[in-house]
């Protein structure tokens, strides 16, 4: 056996089939339920043409079907595909031409814009659709997913040669726009962002798995409440499976704080993942209103957008007692870093980061002194790089003078005399807001389509809620109101990405003709009565 993904499920499948493994809103499964769901799913593909390396775009909210689309592909040495379920069909189309997709597994609600893209990809022959209570008719041929694995074995014998070296892609919003496809090995994303079959001393054998399933030395019980079609979520659930604990996947929309917090409770919680402020705020005044003892919950986690100190204060008074953790890392570099402490004063931006971590001279890729800014960068288990993207990957994956190959996050960090790194923010524009990834100027391109405006530069101000909220600074020559603005918008980009506010203005420029963003940020605070957030280095 190999440190490949589906194998190692397997084996822990066949060793311990009837412990309760995976949570899914009604859905409850033992390992025994999952592994034969997902090799009937398997079996599907695999008769509809579905080979290894293939990409099969899986276009999904949080459910079960969801984890076993992703072990049916691994199971066949496939590529799962993460289709954000917020895209417009503008950032859908990049993505299935990116990906090359041949198959499509996919909720029904999402059977409109599929009509609409489908004809431009004849490449893509298989669809499932999963039954979600609405009623679009596809325009393109589709089975149902019931369907689709009612006439196929529960066996394996797949007849296919798995690898470590299997891929595994994860589309990411990154900072420069349009969805990138991050390329990692199995082998490498299982140690670097799925716990390495366990979270306190990874395996050295993947043989080594099978203890966890019937005596795992830290079965780790979680609740995700990322989205699985990005990387904490799924990361959350994978680590939740392989330690040999149970994956408690939150389903419910929108976000319910009451629904989280008795979720935690009824299935017996070690421990819960929020996003930011945007979570973590009505979760407090939920456990206010409601106080729960949770008795066997231990540690609430975040990550995907940092929790600001008041927030973070309020929530060790409503949860006295237990572990406040942060977690650092992204699609590139795997989980990075954890910062957990039962203080409040620091904040949760210092960490404690993995071996192979550095803060590192951009330009010369050594390493600065202690308490001197510069770039964290990884080495070791990282991805292959960019799907395509040949120059992204370049500027990205950097090799220095003594040939290790690096993985620059694009994150300005201080490392302490203690060893711990400080994070400073990014060196780029990007902004976060609740766990979201914004490229500026793709909001700055979907507003200038709009007739009323002739200029526009795009930042962003500080959110009590989530963290960050998008602002368009506008130059117009007629009226122009922000419900018009916004609705135009949504026509180009997903939801989260349109501007929350809108500012008039003339727009500045710096010396060398350049938009000036630092002015940017500064005008939209004062106009809008927002503190001006710390600017980090800029490159």
């Amino acid at each position: 056996m190999e440190f490949q993904l589906a194998s190692m499920w397997e084996a822990l499948a066949d060793a311990g089939p009837e412990h309760v493994c995976l949570v899914a809103g009604e859905v409850c499964h033992t390992r025994a339920d999952l592994e034969g769901r997902a090799n009937r799913l398997a079996h599907h593909l695999q008769a509809s043409g579905v080979s290894a390396g293939d990409r099969v775009g899986v276009y999904t909210h949080n459910r079960a079907e969801h984890v076993e689309a992703l072990l049916a592909c691994w199971k066949l040495s496939a590529v799962p595909i993460n289709v954000n379920y917020r895209y417009v069909a503008a950032e859908l189309r990049h993505v299935w031409a990116d990906a090359q997709l041949v198959a499509m597994i996919a909720e029904a609600c999402f059977v409109p814009v599929l009509n609409e893209l489908a004809p431009e990809f004849p490449a893509t022959t298989t669809y499932v659709l999963i039954s979600d209570g609405t009623n679009a008719a596809p325009s393109f041929e589709a089975l149902s997913y019931e369907a689709a694995l009612a006439d196929q074995p529960q066996t394996r014998n797949f007849g296919t040669s798995r690898s470590a070296d299997d891929l595994y892609v994860l589309y990411t919003g990154g900072t420069t726009g349009l969805p990138k496809g991050v390329m990692w090995r199995h082998v490498d994303i299982f140690f670097a962002a799925m716990g390495g079959g366990n979270y306190l001393e990874p395996i050295s054998e993947p043989e080594q798995i099978i203890v966890n399933a019937t005596a795992p030395p830290m079965p780790m019980t979680m609740v995700a409440t990322a989205p699985l079609m990005h990387a904490a979520g799924q990361w959350v659930t994978m680590i939740s499976l392989f330690t040999g604990g149970k994956a408690i996947v939150y389903c419910d929309r929108p976000f319910d704080a009451a629904t989280l917090l008795d979720l935690a409770d009824a299935e017996g919680a070690q421990t819960m993942s929020l996003i930011g402020d945007a979570m973590a705020l009505p979760l407090i005044a939920e456990q206010r209103r409601d106080p729960r003892e949770l008795p066997n919950l231990f540690a609430v986690s975040n990550g995907g957008a940092m929790i600001s100190p008041a927030t973070r204060e309020q929530l060790a008074e409503v949860f006295p007692g237990k572990i406040l953790s942060d977690g650092f890392g992204s699609s590139e570099t795997g989980t990075v870093g954890t910062g957990a402490n039962s203080s409040v004063d620091e904040g949760g931006s210092f960490f404690n980061v993995r071996p192979g971590t550095e803060v590192l001279d951009p330009e010369t890729l050594e390493p600065v002194a202690v308490g001197e800014p510069g770039i964290l960068a990884g080495t070791g288990r990282i991805p292959i790089g960019y799907l395509n993207q040949p120059e992204a990957t370049a500027k990205t994956f950097r090799t220095d003078a003594n040939g290790d190959r690096w993985v620059m996050s694009g994150d300005w960090a201080i490392r302490g005399e203690d060893g711990r790194v400080q994070l400073l923010g990014r060196g780029s524009a990007t902004i976060n807001s609740g766990g979201e990834k914004i490229h500026p100027e793709e909001v700055e391109a979907a507003c200038r389509t709009h007739p009323a405006v002739h200029d526009v530069l795009v930042t962003s101000v500080p959110d009590e809620r989530w963290g960050a909220r998008v602002v368009a600074i506008v130059e117009t020559a007629s009226d122009l109101t922000l419900e018009e603005l916004q609705v135009h918008c949504r026509e180009h980009i997903a939801g989260y990405k349109v501007p929350r506010d809108l500012v008039f203005a003339k727009i500045e420029h710096t010396a060398v003709g350049k938009p000036d963003v630092v002015w940017a940020r500064a005008h939209a605070c004062a106009t809008l009565g927002a503190d001006t957030p710390i600017s980090p280095p800029s490159l």
